[in-house]
């Protein structure tokens, strides 16, 4: 390397500050000082949900012979990761505002009904109550000296109960929509 001084990229602003920079972060006790929610930063491949789910679901709702090319693979895979972030952070904030740690499947309801996804969660208020359904007649079954239960989610023996214990008639009006769902008309707040 020569001994000259290098100059700075130049796409770089030079009044920008750093993060490190002790202008931007107003307590460095707060985790929401200066903008940021966290501390750390998040490798943007980490934000995003796996290629090869995001692939298998697209795969279940196009016919059999259908590929699927990989950039519109990865465009899905950045949408549905930016959709459950921007859902999530709409029930986290009430979350907040409540004084809550926790975010529950209300929450979740609740941001997707008031940032406009309401027949999605009409839908999922269904299921959501399913699940809970399910999933209280399972812990019941799980009881210490209780036979039949072959632990969370089990339907006993040879049954062919859905992933996480749901159960019931898939083609009932709104019931097991995860498994086979309508095709969206692409109307935001239309019905389907």
């Amino acid at each position: 390397m020569s001994d000259s001084p290098q100059s700075p990229p130049k796409d770089v602003d030079q009044g920008a500050q750093s993060p490190d920079d002790e202008g931007q972060m107003n307590d460095p006790q707060d985790p929401h000082a200066g903008g940021h929610a966290y501390e750390f930063d998040v490798k943007e491949q980490d934000r995003w949900l796996p290629i090869a789910n995001v692939a298998r679901i697209m795969k279940t709702a196009l016919p059999e012979n259908a590929k699927i090319a990989k950039d519109a693979k990865e465009c899905m895979q950045e949408c549905v990761s930016e959709f459950i972030s921007f859902i999530t952070s709409e029930a986290s904030e009430k979350c907040h505002q409540e004084k809550r740690k926790t975010v529950n499947g209300e929450d979740i309801l609740f941001a997707m009904t008031s940032l406009g996804f309401e027949n999605y969660a009409e839908a999922l208020k269904i299921y959501l109550s399913k699940y809970r359904e399910q999933s209280q007649s399972n812990r019941g079954d799980n009881q210490p000296g209780r036979p039949g239960s072959q632990g969370y989610g089990a339907s006993g023996p040879g049954a062919a109960g859905a992933p996480g214990g749901f159960q019931g008639d898939v083609n009932e009006a709104g019931e097991g929509y995860m498994y086979s769902q309508p095709a969206h008309n692409g109307a935001a707040g239309d019905g389907y």
